[in-house]
């Protein structure tokens, strides 16, 4: 697997997300800290366009090509426009995970306007559409390797570098006790009426059953519990992010924690 190929480490900082994208050009979007796990908590903050979750990767969970854990592998998605890419970049889960949702609630497809699930959907800007449009057809690792290649992308991270490192996810290691500390972001978003997890360390979007328009916040949170339960009794280590419209219009600013 390549190595940091110039990505920097960032904070993983819902202020830091929001100035991001703003960056990439990105309008009227941000990003808020969920203090706890309900699905009225996500309701009210509505429209939500999809949730990122970090995790504490746990000792030996890897990336199985039969089945996931939960749920099961749509290996026609990316043939019906769901934006998925595999993970290629270390130090770059975080972002990756931002893109998932945010380049599947856009407010135009194929030039035509259209109302995301969440709602009116998201302006992208012309420069995401570009890049999004030239990987159209792309399989998940192409997707993969175009995203790190990307200077838009990659600079506007680097825009937010701090000094600590982060884990390698790309090269998928065993992970021992030892490393106490491994942790992984991936994205929840509803997509033609069907709720994905979409995980760049995965090889393929996950697909978690019907999700109709409003049924968002209770499916993500149903799904979320039953990951919750898989770890250890007395596991806190989770934060959980809603992407949503910018302040003004319903989301406030909070804290996140770090990324590794």
């Amino acid at each position: 697997m390549p190595d940091g190929g110039g990505w920097s480490t960032i904070e993983s900082d819902e202020g830091v997300f929001t100035s991001l994208i703003e960056n990439l050009g990105v309008k009227d979007v941000q990003f808020e800290e969920l203090i706890s796990l309900d699905a009225d908590t996500i309701r009210s903050l509505s429209p939500v366009y999809g949730v990122i979750f970090l995790f504490k990767w746990a000792s030996g969970q890897s990336r199985n090509s039969d089945v996931p854990q939960d749920g099961t592998y749509d290996r026609e998605a990316t043939d019906n426009g769901l934006f998925f890419a595999a993970q290629t970049i270390q130090n770059a889960c975080g972002t990756q995970a931002v893109l998932s949702v945010i380049l599947n609630q856009d407010s135009v497809l194929a030039g035509h306007p259209q109302q995301s699930q969440a709602g009116i959907g998201i302006d992208i800007g012309p420069e995401l559409r570009a890049f999004k449009d030239f990987t159209t057809g792309f399989p998940p690792d192409l997707r993969g390797e175009a995203l790190s290649n990307s200077a838009l992308i990659r600079n506007s991270h680097n825009a937010f570098a701090r000094a600590s490192p982060f884990v390698d996810e790309t090269s998928r290691p065993p992970v021992s006790e030892e490393d106490a500390e491994l942790y992984h972001f991936i994205a929840y978003t509803p997509f033609n009426g069907v709720l994905y997890e979409l995980d760049g360390l995965q090889p393929f979007p996950i697909s978690h059953g019907p999700c109709e328009e409003g049924a968002f916040p209770d499916k993500a949170i149903e799904v979320l519990q039953r990951r919750i339960a898989r770890y250890p009794e007395g596991e806190i280590r989770f934060n959980l992010m809603a992407v949503g419209e910018e302040e003004e219009k319903g989301l406030g600013m909070g804290e996140c924690t770090e990324e590794v």
